[in-house]
This record gives C-alpha cells, sequence and structure tokens, in this order.
C-alpha cells in the first residue's frame, strides 16, 4: 500500500489498516495467534516502506554528489 494511502487511512479511521480499534479490542478483546500475524504483517510493511525510504535516501544522494562535481567543474 503506498505511504499516502496508509497516511490517509490512518487519518480518516483513527488505526492501522487490519488492526482492531481500542474500542473493539476493549468490547471483544483480541485473539493472540490472530494479533501476532496481524502484528508480523506490519512488521513486513515497515520493512518494506524502510527498504523503499533508503532507497530513494540513495539516489538523493548520488543526484547530491552528482551536482556538487558539476559545480566543482564550474568553479
Amino acid at each position: 500500500r503506498p505511504i499516502a494511502e496508509l497516511d490517509n487511512f490512518i487519518k480518516v479511521n483513527k488505526h492501522l489498516p487490519n488492526i482492531p480499534t481500542t474500542e473493539e479490542v476493549t468490547a471483544n478483546g483480541i485473539n493472540l495467534a490472530s494479533m501476532d500475524a496481524k502484528l508480523l504483517e506490519k512488521i513486513e510493511e515497515l520493512t518494506l516502506y524502510i527498504l523503499q525510504q533508503q532507497k530513494q535516501l540513495e539516489a538523493q544522494q548520488k543526484d547530491i554528489d552528482e551536482l556538487k562535481r558539476v559545480a566543482n567543474k564550474s568553479k
């Protein structure tokens, strides 16, 4: 799920997708096996977001280095 879509979901629903709300947990409790599976899913999503951000940071750093190189050549 794109990060912007996730951000919008959280703003609208006040909780993560596929995770029960506080009210639902208070009213119904939680199934630990089910919650563990959902938390593992969230860990995987976070890992994917981190990897995506790292790739973006590396691309930006490459662009910065190239701009510095060009700027230094023109001096």
